[in-house]
């Protein structure tokens, strides 16, 4: 199904272990990668790991111990840093500052809380790369001063989807921009976030534009007793904007929903209107269905709703378009769903229509 490892000790020490006991997974991630840059972006690895060394300095000032646990990872992979670090900021060189031909992503993320339900739910599709699927990685992060961590991710990538035991969880999703910053990278967002103990900590990591580029981050905390909430920041160079979530639920795919940061950034996604916008109303319809019929929504319902295959292969469940060059055939690699509130993840590798959710 997927490899788990158990990490704890000191960041080198985590690291080091990801890179021991996760080396296929990290060599398999190299290997896409490599093949991805020169798809999307006509670049070497040289040239791949040039340009992560540009975010070098936002991340030493963010946290060292990112630092550390990356030169760990690369310690215990018998790879150089620079493959590690350019793993990390894939994001950046593949997605933002695009400059080519538009092109489409994936990944279909979804939460509900209070008052539509009484637990905060957060879940989604994660569609990227199918070779990836041999990349994952399910990690639970004992660290020595931060929440321990609970993260499916690609194997040498420190940061991905995830929840912590102080009930903060967070869900991804790529959006195809024309500009970056050298700020930090996107998936190293996502583990400040995870490494936070509270909804305002996570927020105060990735607000005033640390991030190097456009991403949604959505967002869920769940502090006990029905105590819980979920936002969708979507994150850029130039600062954050919430997006939904007035009436308990939120959902967001793969464009820019924020009239504020699309003043400063093109979306570079082309099948925007006939992917992305289509499976956000269908994941809303789904959601508001299900209100108005008065059914309980729980885990059962994202199971349901995170196997969609309405308007495939542009559906919820994505698969991949054969017409599309191979560099941007994408389908969904792994499904998740965190109940905040129950501290619980359920996980799915591979399409949830055709695999099964196993709980974590």
């Amino acid at each position: 199904m997927i490899k788990s490892l158990t990490l704890a000790g000191s960041a080198k020490e985590i690291g080091r272990e990801h890179g021991h006991q996760g080396k296929e997974e990290v060599i398999q991630s190299l290997k896409t990668y490599e093949k991805l840059f020169h798809g999307y972006q006509h670049i070497s690895w040289k040239d791949a790991r040039e340009r992560a060394l540009a975010h070098l300095q936002a991340i030493e000032k963010h946290d060292l111990q990112m630092v550390e646990e990356m030169e760990g990872i690369a310690e215990g992979a018998g790879v150089d840093f620079e493959d590690i670090l350019a793993l990390n900021a894939r994001s950046e060189i593949a997605l933002a500052g695009y400059k080519g031909s538009a092109f489409s992503d994936g990944c279909t993320a979804i939460a509900v809380m209070p008052p539509v339900t009484d637990d905060t739910i957060i879940g989604q599709n994660w569609d990227w790369k199918g070779t990836q699927k041999n990349s994952l990685l399910l990690l639970d992060i004992q660290s020595d001063t931060k929440p321990a961590v609970k993260m499916v991710t690609e194997g040498g990538i420190i940061g991905k989807i995830g929840f912590n035991s102080a009930g903060v969880g967070v869900c991804f999703n790529a959006l195809i921009t024309d500009k970056k910053s050298e700020g930090l990278p996107i998936h190293l967002g996502l583990r400040a976030v995870l490494n936070s103990y509270s909804l305002t900590e996570a927020i105060s990591k990735i607000k005033d534009g640390k991030i190097a580029a456009a991403a949604s981050f959505l967002i869920g905390s769940d502090e006990g007793n029905g105590n819980g909430m979920a936002v969708n920041a979507e994150v850029s160079p130039f600062g954050i904007d919430y997006i939904g979530g007035d009436d308990g639920k939120l959902v967001h795919t793969n464009h820019i929903c924020s009239d504020s940061i699309k003043q400063h950034l093109q979306d570079m996604n082309e099948f925007k209107y006939d992917d992305s916008m289509l499976r956000k109303r269908r994941a809303e319809q789904l959601i508001n269905t299900a209100i108005a019929k008065q059914q309980s929504i729980n885990e059962g319902s994202f199971q349901e709703w995170l196997a969609d295959e309405f308007n495939a292969p542009n559906s919820i469940n994505h698969f991949p378009n054969e017409l599309a060059p191979e560099h941007r055939r994408m389908e969904t690699v792994f499904s998740v769903i965190m109940n905040l509130s129950k501290r619980k993840m359920l996980l799915c590798i591979g399409k949830p229509s055709e695999g099964k959710f196993v709980e974590i």
